[in-house]
């Protein structure tokens, strides 16, 4: 794929990334009444911008970043219309809309990859058959292609779990095709504990898998267990960086181009995997305490509604300022290394 390409399919994953965002606070904004000013997409000089009756929307230049920006946020005001002058529960609520819409971007995106797009199964070719083990002993090799266990077809390898649904320990009938000529197996599967299932000790070949969809409701499941997922897997990745436990290993802008250049040449399912992931992560990062994030502007409202009282406000802009230029050194600390990497390889 091309250097133009890999740029434009990235510039429209951030693009889409940051208006899911900044679309949750706005429309909530408005369904509590709040003046929103200005509505950006992006960084940097306008490249386009349209004043409507109240808010200016803008396309900015760097598309790294966006704002959904309402009176009274930062500052006082004595407008009725203020966000400042809204309930703490309202304004929470506004705060938290932006993650919130990227989680449920990325849920609808799986929805579409399950229902629309369909996901690669593995085809019911054997890529490996594992040593000594029940296949192996009984002679199937790899390149063996599944037709049926049990008298049950088996066209793809997610075929065969329910055909060796077994409640006891027992041998099992499995036909293969191998070169043309179709050969019977006898085998005694063993019990694995671990992942509750029985096991032959063949595994799936990575060159050969079929499309498989799903229904409305199946996909709406399925959507969300992925979701959920992954939001486990980045909540543990967090906590073991943390910890020390996982290696430290954060993308910046460059490196998120590189992934998205590689996801656009692979397929359109793989780019919206990619941004289904890329959402649940903006939204989760979000939502972490930490100055000038959504998360800490919740805890700050959290102890207004405590304590009956705002903090001061000139406190709590020069908390999140600080940490909007930590953020920003941390972003260009992470780039450069991304470039260096990218560089040497």
């Amino acid at each position: 794929m091309s250097t133009f390409t890999t740029i434009i399919a990235a510039v429209l994953v951030f693009c889409f990334m940051v208006l899911v965002h900044e679309f949750g606070h706005f429309i909530v904004a408005k369904a509590c009444r709040v003046y929103v000013e200005d509505f950006s997409i992006g960084m940097g000089p306008r490249l386009l911008h349209w004043q409507g009756k109240e808010t200016e929307y803008c396309l900015r230049l760097l598309p790294l970043g966006g704002w959904c920006k309402m009176r009274g946020e930062d500052e006082d005001s004595e407008d009725e219309r203020a966000f400042c002058r809204r309930p703490v529960w309202q304004r929470i609520c506004i705060v938290a809309a932006g993650p919130i819409m990227n989680f449920l971007s990325a849920f609808l995106i799986y929805v579409v990859i399950y229902m629309i797009l369909g996901i690669a199964v593995p085809s019911n070719l054997v890529g490996e058959v594992s040593p000594d083990s029940p296949a192996a002993l009984a002679g199937m090799e790899a390149g063996d292609r599944l037709l049926s266990i049990n008298g049950q077809e088996i066209q793809n390898w997610a075929d065969i779990d329910p055909a060796m649904d077994l409640e006891e320990a027992g041998s099992i009938e499995v036909w293969v095709q191998r070169d043309g000529e179709e050969l019977q197996f006898l085998l005694t599967p063993e019990y694995d504990a671990a992942s509750s299932r029985w096991l032959m000790g063949i595994y799936s070949s990575l060159e050969e898998s079929s499309l498989q969809k799903e229904g409305f409701f199946q996909s709406i499941s399925l959507g969300l267990k992925q979701s959920i997922s992954m939001l486990k897997l980045l909540a543990s990745s967090i906590v073991g960086m943390i910890g020390g436990t996982v290696p430290v290993d954060i993308s910046g802008p460059v490196g998120i181009v590189t992934v998205i250049g590689q996801a656009a040449n692979d397929s359109l399912r793989s780019v919206l995997s990619l941004l289904a992931f890329l959402s649940l992560n903006l939204g989760f990062m979000n939502l972490i305490p930490l100055p000038a994030l959504d998360g800490s502007r919740i805890i700050f409202l959290a102890i207004e509604g405590i304590r009956g009282k705002a903090i001061n406000r000139e406190i709590e802009g020069i908390v999140h300022f600080v940490g909007l230029i930590l953020l920003m050194g941390l972003m260009l600390l992470i780039t450069y290394q991304d470039i260096v990497r990218l560089v040497t390889g």
